[in-house]
C-alpha cells in the first residue's frame, strides 16, 4: 500500500508532546549556517520476520571481512591482536528497486527492519523501510513535502518511523509515522526541526534552527524536551539514544567548520571531541544497549572509513572492500549494522552486517595509522553527496 505523507545549556524547554511509545525519525535543516538544507521521512509498517529468520535469508550473499581491515587503520598493537578484537562480517547488500537508486540506510531494529532514504535519477528524495524478509515499502512522502525531499531517519521495535520533510520555504520539519499515519513535529518556536533517532520506549533525539540563527541539539525523554550545545560550536547534532537513556551520541561543527563526534552520559555530561587519530571530520550516528557506537570519518586524502567505537576512547575502523567511501549508521542490540558503501561508478549501497568477536578492549593510541587500509584509493566521487559533508548527515 502507498502512503502520501504529508537555552544551549541544557534547560528543558517544555513538554511538547505526550510520550508516544511509538515515533519516528525526523532530519532537519541547518539553513542558517550555510549547510545543504535535509528532509527526512521515515516510514514503518507491514509484518517482518524475526531477525534470526532475516539473517537465515541473507546467509547466501556472506562476504567475511578479514579483522585487518578493521585493525590495521589502528594502533600497532591492535594489528598484532587481530585474531581476538573481532571482524564485521558483511550478510548482504541491497538496493531500494529502481535503475539508478541512491541507497542510503540510516537505523535498524531487533526485527531487522531498516528505516534509509534513497535518491533517484532525477534528485527526488523518499524514504523507505526495508523489512525483515527483504521486502521493501513504497517510497514514503511526507504530504506536506513540496519540493521532492523526505527522508527516513530512524525506526524503533515497534515499528514507529521518524524523519523529516523539507518545504518550499526553505525549512524542514520532523515526523512521526506509526501505522500509516504522520504526526508532525516542530519544536516549538524552531524556524527548523529534524528529528534523527527514536528509541523503543520512544524517547527522540534531533537538532533544530532557533530564532537566532543557532542549531543547538535535543533531546526528550518522557515526553519532556532537553536542548543543550557542545560549548562553543553553533551546530550540535543528536543522532541516537539508547532504551536506558545512559547514552546519547551525535556530532558538531566547531568555529572552523570542522565536524567532531561526541557523546552525553546519563548525568548530561558531554563528552568531546571524539576523533581517530588522523580524521578530518568525524560523525557518530548509531548506538545501542551495549553502548556500542557506530559512524565514520573522512581522512586527509578524502577516503571516508566507517567507525566503530566503544566509550570512552576504543576505535576500530571498516572499510568496505574497493570502496573509498563506508558509512556506518546504525546498529541494533544484537549487533547488527545497517550502513552504505560508494561504488566505482559513484553509486551508493546499502549493505548489512554485524560484528563477530569482541569489540576493541583498549584504546587507540597517538600512534593509530588512519590511512593504512589497504582498500583506500583517491576519492572516486569528490561531491558532497559522496563525502557526506552534508547537513544533517546522512
Amino acid at each position: 500500500m502507498r502512503f502520501a505523507f504529508g537555552d544551549h545549556a541544557g534547560n528543558v524547554i517544555e513538554e511538547i508532546v505526550p510520550r508516544v511509545p511509538y515515533l519516528t525519525v525526523a532530519c532537519s535543516m541547518l539553513t542558517n549556517s550555510g549547510h545543504e538544507k535535509l528532509a527526512t521521512s521515515a516510514f514503518l509498517a507491514a509484518m517482518g520476520k524475526s531477525i534470526k529468520e532475516a539473517i537465515n535469508i541473507m546467509k547466501p550473499k556472506h562476504i567475511f571481512i578479514l579483522p585487518v581491515l578493521f585493525v590495521i587503520p589502528l594502533m600497532g598493537t591492535f594489528a598484532q591482536r587481530a585474531p581476538s578484537s573481532g571482524s564485521i562480517e558483511v550478510i548482504t547488500t541491497f538496493d531500494y528497486p529502481g535503475a539508478g537508486n541512491n541507497t542510503l540506510p540510516q537505523k535498524i531494529n531487533e526485527r531487522g527492519d531498516i528505516v534509509g532514504e534513497f535518491i533517484d535519477s532525477s534528485g527526488v528524495v523518499r524514504g523507505f523501510v526495508r523489512f525483515s524478509n527483504g521486502s521493501f515499502s513504497d517510497p514514503i512522502v511526507d504530504p506536506n513535502d513540496t519540493v521532492g525531499f523526505t527522508e527516513g531517519r530512524g525506526i524503533n521495535n515497534p515499528r514507529i518511523v521518524v524523519g523529516d520533510y523539507a518545504t518550499s520555504d526553505g525549512n524542514s520539519h520532523g515526523f512521526f509515522l506509526s501505522g500509516g499515519t504522520f504526526n508532525e513535529f516542530d519544536v516549538p518556536a524552531a524556524t527548523s526541526t529534524t528529528v534523527l533517532g527514536i528509541n523503543n520506549p520512544g524517547d527522540f533525539t534531533g537538532t533544530f534552527t532557533d530564532s537566532s540563527g543557532n542549531n543547538p541539539a535535543f533531546v526528550s525523554v518522557g515526553g519532556t524536551l532537553t536542548s543543550f550545545s557542545v560549548p562553543g560550536a553553533p551546530n550540535t547534532l543528536a543522532y541516537d539514544i539508547t532504551d536506558s537513556k545512559r547514552l546519547v551520541v551525535g556530532y558538531y561543527i566547531d568555529a572552523s567548520g570542522i565536524l567532531h563526534g561526541y557523546y552525553r552520559d546519563a548525568n548530561g555530561a558531554l563528552h568531546f571531541p571524539i576523533d581517530p587519530t588522523g580524521s578530518v571530520g568525524t560523525i557518530l550516528f548509531g548506538d545501542n544497549n551495549r553502548k556500542w557506537v557506530v559512524g565514520r570519518y573522512a581522512d586527509a586524502s578524502g577516503v571516508t572509513h566507517g567507525l566503530f567505537f566503544v566509550p570512552p576512547a576504543n576505535f576500530f575502523t571498516f572499510d568496505f572492500p574497493g570502496s573509498t567511501f563506508t558509512s556506518l549508521n546504525g546498529i541494533s542490540n544484537q549487533g547488527n549494522i545497517t550502513g552504505r558503501y560508494l561504488d566505482a561508478s559513484g553509486i551508493f549501497h546499502g549493505f548489512i552486517a554485524r560484528l563477530r568477536g569482541k569489540p576493541p578492549t583498549k584504546a587507540a593510541g597517538p600512534e593509530m595509522k588512519a590511512n593504512d587500509s589497504r582498500s583506500l584509493v583517491t576519492p572516486l566521487n569528490p561531491s558532497p553527496l559522496a563525502r557526506g559533508r552534508a547537513m544533517p548527515a546522512r
